[in-house]
């Protein structure tokens, strides 16, 4: 008997994949939990009905999250990760020489559990002793540390369940206060052909606390539409100045120096969302 799964992207498309089993299924005290071996896309993890990471494709967005902001930064020491408990950007992140720690915050333990088992190559680098994991709410915890960071990645869910708070404009404000004085932070935004809004309601509030916004965008095939959108706020350093050359060029699979740029050139119908 053939098994597939089927995240409803909206009440009229959804993507489909076959299936080899089931790991895990789990309600945990935040959402609903579910690791995943697929035919096509390896070890996939799933909370509450949406795909968050697979194996095969996983490079794109945690590349994007982690070196545009971490290039963009003339010397991001100290990194926060809000969410994020499969660890690729924590891995990521660790590529870059300048960058002495990393603190990973994510109210679900259970992802980073599972994570740890179900998905070691994109995992195994939480041990890392440059890495702090907390367990806790990302949005207490930026709160409670002014001046802190010299870059914020928000890795977050769509904003429902624990994610609501991570997408309105108190918490670009509470990211505001817990960077340095010239640090900068990036957050997931979503995709522009089902959550048009949600871009442009983003846009709208990071501008209203950040001097400079910047939306990039990247393929990642297993979200819906594929073309996903990525917001960087900034206290002063633009993600259009940095030198090319000045780059390195790290072990990544879609991030590049040439790309970083050019994932700044959007579609118009995208473009005309943050303006």
């Amino acid at each position: 008997m053939e098994l597939w799964y089927t995240e409803k992207q909206t009440d009229n498309y959804g993507i489909t994949m076959k299936i080899k089993q089931t790991y895990v299924h789990e309600q945990t005290d935040f959402q609903e939990l579910a690791m995943i071996e697929t035919e096509e896309w390896g070890n996939m993890l799933v909370l509450d009905g949406m795909v968050m990471t697979t194996e095969k494709d996983e490079f794109v967005y945690h590349e994007m999250v982690a070196h545009v902001p971490l290039f963009t930064h003339p010397n991001p020491e100290h990194v926060l990760i809000v969410g994020g408990g499969d660890g690729g950007v924590v891995r990521e992140a660790l590529k870059h020489p300048k960058v002495k720690k990393v603190v990973l915050v994510d109210i679900d333990g259970k992802v980073i559990e599972h994570s740890k088992k179900y998905l070691p190559s994109i995992a195994g680098k939480l041990e890392d002793p440059r890495v702090e994991v907390i367990v806790n709410d990302g949005f207490m915890h930026i709160h409670d540390h002014k001046n802190t960071y010299d870059v914020i990645m928000a890795d977050t869910t769509e904003p429902m369940g624990p994610a609501v708070n991570l997408f309105t404009r108190g918490f670009y404000q509470g990211i505001y206060e817990a960077l340095k004085e010239d640090g900068l932070f990036v957050a997931q935004t979503d995709n522009p052909w089902f959550k048009a809004d949600l871009i442009q309601s983003v846009n709208r509030d990071v501008k209203e606390v950040f001097p400079l916004v910047r939306v990039y965008a990247a393929n990642v095939p297993t979200y819906p539409s594929g073309l996903w959108t990525f917001t960087m706020g900034s206290k002063k350093h633009d993600p259009l100045a940095v030198d090319e050359s000045a780059i390195l060029e790290l072990d990544t699979k879609y991030y590049s120096p040439r790309l970083h740029k050019a994932a700044f050139a959007l579609p118009k119908f995208v473009e005309d969302l943050t303006k």
